[in-house]
């Protein structure tokens, strides 16, 4: 067979590979969503396993150190959701006027349409949920819900399960590139261990950004007077994780809710200019600087990225979108045949 045809046969071959291996992504996305957030999560512990390990630390001492991190960690977010559970729980009555006020004066003119009845001294909100459209929608979108919440604890132990695999070194692939390759082929173990930093890097860097936005979330909500700025913050930490959708969900939510319980329009317009200018200067200024060139992707593949991995694994595919890209991208970076296409991507 000449060279040419060979070349042709590979190119065939790879365009019929690609959709199957995309099939058996979605296929099989029960197994891969935690075992890559396991991946990405270990990548953070990496360096400070490899410091414990240069300074002789025992193997099972630096896994428990990590595992105690790991409990701490978890242990503090559930804090900070009983605390805003708290808040909301406090001031929902008061909360619950307002938004009524508000829902009322906004129905009011499709109360035809949603099926309401007007009745004196009954909450509008009440009336709506009590309606026998959106009833019959509730139920019908309860099984999604229970699935969802079912889905999500799954996954979570799958994670766990994944993720103390790996840092307990059942998974050492760098331990495995240097035990397989010879001499003479440690570019592998190089061109693994860059990524392995660049991930890892990548990921402090983007924890660092949505830390602070969700700071200044909390922050402004309470210099406002708005109710519940630890919920904000936490709120705005999680969704930044999801690239540029996640930034505007946090900003448009936080407003709403800004326009329900203020009343002051100039207060509401400063809700949307300060929750606008902490993304801008978190999200669009400092993260760039802070990532730098390695690190900066095309908006274009940042959409289509989203776009794909949220149609192949949901919502868990728009949290791993980028990294996974990042991911791509530092990896074909490393190869002549392939660097282009990495530079394309910035």
């Amino acid at each position: 067979m000449k060279i040419n045809d060979l070349a042709t046969t590979n190119r065939l071959l790879l365009i019929l590979v690609i959709p199957v291996a995309f099939y058996i992504l979605q296929v099989l996305s029960f197994i891969f969503i935690p075992l890559m957030f396991a991946i990405f999560i270990a990548l953070l512990f990496t360096p400070m396993m490899r410091w414990m390990k240069k300074r002789k630390w025992p193997h099972f001492v630096s896994l428990i150190a990590v595992i105690c991190i790991l409990v701490l960690t978890f242990f503090s977010v559930i804090k900070v959701v009983q605390l805003s559970g708290k808040e909301i729980q406090a001031g929902k009555n008061e909360i619950f006027e307002k938004l009524d006020d508000k829902v009322e004066n906004l129905v009011t003119p499709f109360s035809d349409v949603l099926g309401l009845e007007q009745a004196n001294n009954q909450s509008t909100i009440k009336n709506i949920l009590e309606s026998e459209k959106v009833s019959e929608a509730f139920f019908q979108n309860f099984q999604i819900t229970f699935t969802l919440v079912r889905h999500t604890v799954v996954n979570i132990l799958m994670t766990l399960f994944f993720l103390i695999l790996l840092l307990a070194g059942s998974m050492n692939f760098n331990d495995i590139l240097r035990s397989t390759m010879s001499r003479g082929k440690t570019q592998s173990v190089k061109t693994f261990v860059k990524v392995e930093r660049s991930i890892s890097e990548f990921l402090k860097v983007k924890i660092f950004v949505s830390l602070l936005t969700g700071l200044a979330f909390g922050i402004i909500a309470w210099s406002l007077g708005i109710s519940f700025p630890i919920f904000w913050g936490l709120f705005a930490f999680v969704v930044n994780f999801i690239q540029m959708v996640g930034s505007i969900i946090a900003t448009i939510v936080a407003t709403l809710f800004a326009f329900i319980e203020l009343e002051a329009p100039g207060a509401i317009l400063a809700a949307l200019l300060l929750f606008t200018g902490a993304q801008v200067l978190f999200g669009s200024i400092m993260e760039p600087i802070w990532m730098g060139k390695s690190f900066s992707i095309n908006i274009i593949v940042v959409l289509v990225m989203l776009m794909f991995w949220g149609f192949l694994w949901g919502v868990p595919g728009l949290i791993l979108a980028i990294p996974l890209t990042v991911l791509m991208k530092t990896i074909m970076g490393e190869f002549e045949g392939t660097k282009k296409l990495a530079q394309l991507m910035s």
